[in-house]
């Protein structure tokens, strides 16, 4: 059973169209990325699989039943971007208030502050809370019960580096735990490790689906190759510029190379039998260099619409 099936879906507020026959389907157990400017569809998707809003066109399953089955609901766990709480009571309040929403174990309150790290604050109230804090407080509500679908939208907002870490950690141990999410994030690189698939959105039509291998290979971006320690970087940086290959310095014995596949081999024998560098490094095409290309396609297309 898919955890979320979305069959040719559209979404109209009055005469503006803000999502076009969208369909994307998520296996449970797996992290799906769900990327795109401000105004891109993101949002509407979300509250479609949370029931918040019905389509105009098209046909929305979660865990196999509507989105607003009260079983479904209670399987869901949801952060929004700007989360907000009552704030006279203390964080252990808020949290045990929201399990009895939930209908989930008590005993589980306790457990969730420890693996946000907010148990030292747990009593304190939330007015006292930083951003960052409430942020984690917002994430110990959305995985009460265990849901078997967790959306998390925008969900490093406040987070210091290491919070960061520790969230995608946990992320990793609930995707290996059978739960199914959907991250909405505007921080590519730290998401780029712990999704399983990306899902690229403009202008509220789907412009790429699939996993970062599959995307790569499919927009044909060149990878970057790095060397240092050349005995002539100079000479080589002069040579495969001439050569019609996009090539700049790295400091003073060092120079990358974007190379498209039917050169990527080629200029690696160069490397390592000439210029014979004291260290090499492949770079792929990254998830930031994927969206560019993904949303700029849309920009182009966009333009030629009539």
């Amino acid at each position: 059973m898919k955890a979320v099936d979305i069959q040719g879906v559209s979404q109209r507020y009055g005469s503006m169209t803000v999502l076009h026959d969208l369909s994307l389907q998520l296996a449970e157990g797996e992290v799906l990325g769900l990327f795109g400017h401000n105004g891109a569809g993101k949002t509407t998707t979300m509250k479609l699989i949370l029931g918040l809003l019905a389509p105009s066109e098209g046909q929305v399953r979660v865990l196999g039943q509507a989105p607003n089955d009260p079983q479904v609901r209670r399987s869901l766990g949801y952060l929004p971007e700007n989360v907000t709480f009552y704030p006279q009571l203390t964080g252990r309040e808020t949290l045990t208030h929201f399990a009895r929403l939930k209908g989930a174990d008590l005993s589980q309150v306790n457990a969730l502050f420890e693996q946000v790290g907010l148990a030292h604050a747990a009593d304190r109230r939330v007015k006292t809370y930083s951003k960052g804090m409430r942020q984690r407080l917002g994430l110990a509500q959305a995985i009460l019960g265990t849901p078997r679908l967790l959306l998390l939208d925008e969900p490093t907002v406040g987070l210091d580096p290491i919070a960061t870490q520790d969230l995608y950690r946990l992320i990793d141990r609930l995707r290996q735990q059978g739960t199914a999410v959907i991250l909405c994030s505007h921080v590519l690189p730290g998401v780029e490790a712990h999704i399983n698939r990306a899902v690229i959105l403009a202008k509220g039509r789907l412009q790429a689906s699939g996993s970062l291998a599959a995307l790569r290979a499919e927009a044909g971006l060149p990878v970057r190759i790095r060397a240092s320690g050349l005995a002539q970087s100079d000479g080589w940086v002069r040579r495969w510029s001439e050569a019609g290959h996009a090539v700049q310095a790295m400091g003073e014995a060092g120079l990358e190379v974007q190379a498209h596949n039917g050169h990527k081999v080629e200029l690696l024998r160069e490397l390592l039998g000439e210029a014979q560098p004291h260290d090499l490094e492949i770079l792929q095409p990254s998830l930031e260099d994927l969206y560019r290309y993904y949303t700029t396609r849309a920009d182009v297309r966009e333009e030629g619409r009539p």
